[in-house]
């Protein structure tokens, strides 16, 4: 029986997912939950003698399966280790995957593995989608850029400044900071061209993968809400990681590696970056804020500190200076302390 919201009963859903796994010829496998997220999605290993693989249970009309099939597709086409979907079954939101293990980057990362040269693989991988053709682009993508970046960033007034002024933003500063980014957005340079982004491109999404060679070593997760950008944003999201530090040296080694890789114009490409460093910042700094506030889940403040100072590094770069001066002007430095300890 269905919820109020569409949704099946956990009973209904779990019959459902039986009756999937069975289409499938998995019957005979055990299952174990593998992981949920942050949607609604939860993932189930099924493990037999002969193998192993993953159900991803998505259910509609939450989730929507399709774009995850054909990003994924796509990404395998690109010579890309995006796990092989075995079967699916849209309408009801389930899929069966190539089981790609568990050695995300924060493990290996974690267990003593080689930082530098899991960064610099997970930076070609970029690199190779830059130079697929049209830059890895497929028809119909939606595209993160001009409105939709400053829409993603109205989180900082919206939910952060209220929290750390006591007061609402006034209306006339929302309308100012809206402005600033429209006028640092200008300076945003095209010679990148737009570029297939998998958005949430980071340590907790990468996989390694040492038997495969070459960019196929970095196995892909979590791409289905792809689109198209400025090339430089899912590398911020790899080396300007809102939850862990990432050195000096490796952070400047990526980003001349995706340069020299890639061919661009380094300056223009610099700018592209600190604009959507400074973007993504925003974006997170108030994320974190609202999950405290809206979701009750306060365990995101701690990374606030370290978001702040990626956040202020990118606000030097004289693209962003109208969007600075908003910022100094709002949120002078004692505004800057939630989270901190």
């Amino acid at each position: 029986m269905a919820t109020a919201d569409g949704r099946c009963s956990m009973s209904d859903r779990n019959a459902l997912r039986r009756e999937f796994i069975a289409s499938t010829g998995w019957a005979d496998a055990r299952e174990s939950l593998l992981a949920g997220d942050a949607s609604f999605r939860k993932y189930f290993r099924l493990v037999r003698p002969s193998g192993t693989a993953v159900v991803m249970d998505a259910p509609p009309p939450q989730e929507d399966v399709r774009p995850f099939v054909r990003i994924g597709r796509h990404l395998r086409t690109l010579g890309l280790s995006a796990p092989e979907i075995h079967a699916e079954d849209a309408e009801h939101g389930f899929l069966l995957l190539e089981d790609l293990g568990d050695d995300t980057y924060a493990r290996v990362i974690e267990s003593g593995g080689d930082e530098r040269m899991l960064y610099e693989r997970a930076t070609d991988v970029l690199a190779a989608v830059h130079a697929a053709p049209c830059h890895g682009l497929l028809p119909d993508l939606g595209a993160y850029m001009g409105d939709g970046l400053i829409d993603a960033a109205m989180l900082l007034p919206e939910w952060y400044l209220p929290a750390a002024s006591g007061e609402p933003t006034p209306p006339e500063e929302i309308a100012s900071y809206r402005a600033a980014w429209r006028q640092c957005l200008a300076h945003l340079p095209d010679s990148a061209g737009d570029t297939l982004l998998l958005r949430d491109y980071h340590k907790d999404n990468l996989l390694w993968l040492p038997a495969r060679p070459g960019v196929r070593a970095c196995g892909l997760l979590d791409f289905q809400d792809a689109q198209r950008g400025h090339a430089s944003y899912d590398l911020v999201s790899l080396i300007e990681d809102a939850r862990r530090d990432v050195s000096p040296a490796i952070h400047a080694a990526c980003l001349a590696r995706y340069i020299g890789a890639t061919g661009l114009d380094a300056a223009d490409f610099r700018t592209g970056f600190a604009l959507m460093a400074a973007q993504r910042h925003a974006r997170i700094i108030g994320l974190f804020v609202r999950l405290l506030e809206r979701d009750g889940k306060p365990d995101y403040l701690q990374h606030l500190p370290r978001v702040w100072r990626m956040f202020e590094r990118a606000l030097t770069h004289e693209a962003v200076a109208p969007l600075r001066a908003w910022v100094d002007r709002l949120l002078p430095s004692a505004l800057r302390r939630i989270g901190a300890a």
